[in-house]
This record gives structure tokens, sequence and C-alpha cells, in this order.
């Protein structure tokens, strides 16, 4: 129980309001997409911030991980660890509950789960990406098609459900976006100068 809460609290650090808050920054959280990921923060302050806001997000819920294979947690175990890390991300304690969507974190949990699984998620995301020009599609579909996968070699596991749940969990985070995409409203990914 200890080590769920504590992966709750590391994953409520949000790296993009922390970046804002050091470079002196617009706050994402009431600016663009009023979401304080590495997509938004790469809209508003550009390429370095951006890629800053997306390593800090992979490797907080990759060290999650890592420490809890380290420990010889089981599982399930893992499998809770991570999905708290997650959900922290999403509704982070220090920040009133307004966290981003998810997208990084599930990368570095996967990272720390199987690195060849969060190598193979990060090339469908590319590719979606590339194609499309979007990545909030590049998210959404990203992680059916990995679970998709991931059952046809694996089978039924904790890491399936672990996959199952971040898929539903990022169709939830993704409801404006959806909507816009139906729109086509949705700002495209590569919009960027600086």
């Amino acid at each position: 129980m200890i080590s769920i809460i504590l992966a709750y609290l590391f994953g409520s650090i949000s790296f993009a309001i922390i970046l804002t808050k050091i470079f002196n920054l617009p706050d994402p959280r009431s600016t663009g997409s009023n979401n304080p990921g590495a997509t938004n923060m790469l809209r508003l302050s550009g390429k370095k911030i951006g890629a800053l806001t997306l390593l800090g997000d992979v490797l907080k819920a990759f060290i999650v991980v890592f420490v809890a294979k380290y420990y010889n947690y089981n599982s399930k175990e893992i499998l809770f660890i991570s999905l708290a890390c997650f959900i922290g991300h999403l509704f982070p304690i220090y920040f009133k509950f307004k966290g981003g969507k998810g997208v990084a974190v599930t990368l570095g949990l996967l990272l720390g789960l199987n690195y060849v699984l969060g190598l193979f998620a990060l090339f469908i995301w590319i590719i979606i990406a590339y194609v499309t020009k979007y990545s909030s599609l590049a998210a959404l579909l990203t992680s059916p098609i990995l679970s998709l996968i991931y059952l046809l070699f694996y089978g039924v596991d904790y890491t399936l459900v672990l996959l199952c749940l971040i898929s539903t969990l990022l169709a939830l985070t993704h409801r404006k976006n959806i909507m816009r995409l139906i729109n086509k409203q949705e700002p495209k990914l590569f919009n960027v100068t600086n």
C-alpha cells in the first residue's frame, strides 16, 4: 500500500509546471490546450521545453517501474504501482488534480516493464503521428493497437490488463481531442517553429 501511495505521489510531479516556473513561461494549464503535457509545451514554449517535459514525464514513470522491479514486486503489484503513477500524472495532488493526459507516462511505464514493448509503442506512435500529423490521434490509436498485438503474442496477463486500463484512461483524457478530430478542429502536431 505504501508503494502505491509513493508511486502516486511520484507520478504527481508535473515537469511541465515545474519547467514553466523555472523558465518563467506561460502556465500550460491556462494556455493553449490547457494541458500540462509535452505536446502543449511544445506548441507554447518550443522544442527544447517540449522535449524536457517529455523526458521528465517518461523518466518518472520508468523510475517507478524500475524501482518496483528492483525490489522484486510481483506482476500484480507492479500493475497497481504503475496504475498509481499513471493516475498521479492525470490527477496530481500537488497541482489541484489537474494533470497531463498520460501519453509520455505510458511510454515510461512500458519502457520500464519491457523496453522492447516500449520501443515498439514509440515506433507505432511515430508512424501514426507522422502520417496523420495528429499527436492525439497517435496516442489514441497506439495503445489499443499495442494491446491487440500483445494479446496475440503473449496472451492475457497483468501487462495486458494494464495496457487495456491505460487505453481506456487515455480515451477519457482525450475526450475533447476526439471531438475536435471529429469536427476537424484539432491542431496539427508539427506547427512549431522554435
